[in-house]
């Protein structure tokens, strides 16, 4: 599969076992979902996936310099929100995330779950509860 800006091919995920996970489908999903021009049609599911791998290779040719491309910022939200979707189907909350980026690619994500009634209550529970992983 040929990258849109780079024309990099990317070896397409060879895992199929990994590709019949839920998370993996929910991901390809999403993926789908976004192509309201059908230009992926043809792309097998490996080949959309392929994208959201990073090899050493591959990161060399990332340029450190400068803002994060769109498209990486788009690959991010996808990502994070199947993780949300995967949260909701094992918790039967909704997990929307919430991503912070900074210009130099440096962020966090935050996932959110539940319906944001008294969030902050149990943020502060959750925090004095388990001190070290707030602190990590």
């Amino acid at each position: 599969m040929r990258t849109p800006h780079n024309n990099l091919i990317i070896p397409a995920v060879e895992d199929k076992a990994a590709l019949a996970t839920s998370f993996l489908k929910g991901l390809i999903q999403l993926i789908r979902a976004q192509d309201s021009y059908g230009l992926w049609e043809s792309n097998v599911d490996d080949e959309l996936l392929a994208e959201f791998i990073v090899n050493k290779e591959r990161r060399r040719d990332v340029s450190i310099i400068g803002d994060p491309d769109q498209e990486v910022l788009w690959r991010l939200q996808i990502f994070y929100r199947c993780v949300g979707l995967a949260i909701q189907e094992r918790s039967g909350l909704v997990a929307s995330p919430i991503i912070m980026m900074s210009p130099e690619g440096f962020g966090r994500v935050l996932l959110t779950p539940g319906q944001g009634r008294n969030w902050w209550i149990n943020a502060v529970a959750v925090i004095e509860a388990y001190p070290h992983v707030a602190l990590a």
